[in-house]
């Protein structure tokens, strides 16, 4: 458990997965409700204002231009990750803001992003189940497992989507407790039951 006050950066940008940083977003923030040490922003990539994957307009807190350091890094998917996976001055920039955060994490196919910038050499990692090959193409050197979460050292990644809520909520119990966890988690009543079951 921590103490002192952490940060989460959430970076998003052109083209990402609404609920990818909305669930993260709201798993931290409610745990901030509840009491956890932890302050929450969005960081746009360049610019503040956002075209989502599904066409929500969002306003990020801070274009990265303006970033501060954070305790934790968070790169949600999307089909934006497809351009900035090719992006060598994206590449660049972010690297040494994921290596100044204390946990480098992402949901989806933000794990190819944290691929390209050398976070998953030698590392257990996933992402969402129809992009594996597309995370294995640019992390050949990662043990790439098909689950839910996936946590290895200070790196944790997350499959597609709704994923990232277990991957926060996994975070949120690691560094305030799981007292803390099962809080924000009933707060949020998040006990997933689908009503179409679940056909993998």
């Amino acid at each position: 458990m921590t103490e002192h006050r952490l940060t989460l950066a959430i970076l998003v940008f052109e083209g990402v997965e609404e609920l990818d940083f909305v669930g993260p977003w709201e798993v931290f923030t409610m745990a901030r409700s509840l009491g956890a040490p932890v302050d929450v922003y969005t960081v746009g990539w360049r610019e503040r204002a956002i075209t989502c994957a599904k066409g929500l307009h969002i306003t990020a807190d801070l274009a990265f231009a303006d970033r501060p350091e954070a305790d934790i890094v968070l790169i949600p998917g999307g089909r934006g990750t497809r351009a900035l996976a090719q992006d060598d001055a994206f590449n660049a920039e972010i690297r040494p803001y994921l290596a100044s955060a204390k946990w480098q994490t992402s949901v989806c196919t933000g794990s190819t992003l944290l691929a390209r910038a050398g976070f998953l050499e030698g590392r257990q990692a996933t992402t969402h189940h129809g992009a594996l090959d597309f995370l294995r193409a640019h992390a050949p050197h990662t043990y790439i497992l098909n689950q839910r979460f996936v946590h290895d050292g200070n790196v944790v990644t997350s499959a597609g989507v709704s994923a990232g809520i277990d991957m926060s909520l996994w975070l949120v119990g690691h560094l305030f407790g799981q007292d803390m966890a099962r809080s924000t988690q009933t707060q949020m009543e998040y006990f997933p039951e689908p009503p179409y079951g679940n056909p993998v």
